[in-house]
C-alpha cells in the first residue's frame, strides 16, 4: 500500500489512515474506511481540501480479507471464528478442552510483516466460546505474497491453533502406604484427586489402597487395567525418591515403561509419568493433596483429553514452570 496526501477530488478508492472528526469533535469518518466519489462533498463539508490515504497497489489485500484468510489458515480442530472488524478477528473454542498451539508455526507466522497472532496459554483448559487467539493485521493491507506464506506454513503444520476435546474418561486411583497410615492418607489425598478428575468431566471408577510395596503396586495396577480405565493416578504416604524406587518398580513389574521421572515444575518436581501400553500412569508427587495449581494440573487434563504426553512435552513446561 502506498501512502499519499491527495486532493479530496482524487481520493476515491483511497483508505483513510486516521479518523476524521466533525466540528463538534465527533467521528464522522473512520480510519480504514474506503472512500468513494460520493464522499467528496462530505469531506468538503468537514473543511477538508486534502486527505491522507492509503492507495492499494497490485497484490495488496485489504485488512479484513487478509485477517480472515489468516484465521482460516491457522484455525484447527474445534476452533471457530468471530466476524472480522478493523483487521481483527478472534478465534473461539467450540468445545471444552485443552488448547494446543504449534509454537514453531506460530512464531514463523508472526515473523512475517504486518501479521500478529496472539494465543491464550497452550495446554490450559478452555471452555466453549472462550477466546483462544486473536489475529490483527498491522496496516490497512497485506501483500498477497505474505498471505500465501501464512497459508503454506499452515498447510505444512495443520492445526496451528486447536482444541483437544476433554473426554468423559474413566480413572483409577491407587493410594499406597502402611496400614497405620491408611486413614490419614485416604483423607488427605482422595478428595483433591477426585475433584480434579471430576472437574475435567471424567470420573473415578476404581479406588484401591495397597501396601507401599512393588509387588502390591503391580497387582493393584493389574486390577485397575481390568476396569477399562483411561488413566491411573498413583499417590501415597511417601513421594517417589528415585527412578528405581518402590512405585516405579511396581509399575515396571506390571508391564509399564517409565516415560519421565522428574519435572521442571514447582510444585511438583517429583512427578513420574509412565505408560502400560496406551494406559497413562501418573505417579503424583505429594503436592497433589493441595488444590493449589501444581504439575498435576498441567498434565492431567492433557491425559484425559487423550494426548500421549511425552518426556519432551513435560520438559517444555520449564519456561513458566515456577507456579508459586
Amino acid at each position: 500500500m502506498r501512502l499519499a496526501t491527495v486532493k479530496i477530488e482524487q481520493s476515491a478508492g483511497g483508505v483513510l489512515l486516521h479518523n476524521i472528526a466533525d466540528a463538534q469533535g465527533h467521528k464522522a469518518l473512520s480510519k480504514g474506511y474506503r472512500l468513494t466519489a460520493d464522499d467528496v462533498e462530505k469531506l468538503r463539508a468537514l473543511g477538508k481540501t486534502n486527505v491522507l490515504v492509503g492507495m492499494f497497489e497490485d497484490g495488496d489485500v485489504g485488512e479484513n480479507d487478509a485477517a480472515t484468510r489468516i484465521a482460516n489458515a491457522v484455525a484447527g480442530k474445534n476452533v471457530t471464528l468471530t466476524p472480522v472488524r478493523g483487521g481483527r478477528i478472534n478465534l473461539l473454542a467450540s468445545t471444552r478442552g485443552v488448547l494446543e498451539v504449534n509454537d514453531d508455526a506460530l512464531h514463523e507466522i508472526n515473523l512475517l510483516d504486518g501479521i500478529t497472532v496472539a494465543t491464550a496459554p497452550a495446554h490450559h483448559v478452555v471452555d466453549v466460546k472462550k477466546m483462544v487467539a486473536t489475529i490483527k493485521t498491522i496496516g490497512l493491507a497485506i501483500a498477497e505474497s505474505v498471505l500465501q506464506q501464512v497459508e503454506r506454513i499452515a498447510r505444512e503444520t495443520p492445526n496451528v491453533i486447536a482444541v483437544r476435546e476433554l473426554r468423559a474418561g474413566r480413572a483409577a486411583v491407587i493410594l499406597t502406604g502402611s496400614d497405620e497410615a491408611r486413614e490419614r492418607v485416604e483423607k488427605t489425598f482422595t478428595a483433591p484427586i477426585h475433584s480434579r478428575i471430576q472437574e475435567l468431566g471424567s470420573r473415578v471408577v476404581w479406588n484401591d489402597y495397597v501396601e507401599h510395596d512393588a509387588h502390591a503396586i503391580a497387582d493393584a495396577l493389574e486390577r485397575a487395567k481390568t476396569q477399562n480405565v483411561d488413566c491411573v493416578i498413583l499417590a501415597g504416604e511417601t513421594s517417589i525418591m528415585d527412578v528405581n524406587d518402590v512405585t516405579p518398580s511396581g509399575i515396571v513389574q506390571a508391564g509399564g515403561k517409565i516415560e519421565l521421572y522428574g519435572a521442571p515444575v514447582e510444585p511438583g518436581n517429583l512427578l513420574l509419568l509412565a505408560y502400560a501400553g496406551d494406559l497413562p500412569i501418573l505417579g503424583a508427587p505429594g503436592c497433589v493433596k493441595s488444590r493449589e495449581t501444581n504439575v498435576v494440573d498441567l498434565i492431567l487434563p492433557r491425559l484425559l483429553a487423550g494426548e500421549r504426553v511425552q518426556k519432551r512435552d513435560i520438559v517444555e513446561l520449564a519456561n513458566g514452570g515456577l507456579l508459586i
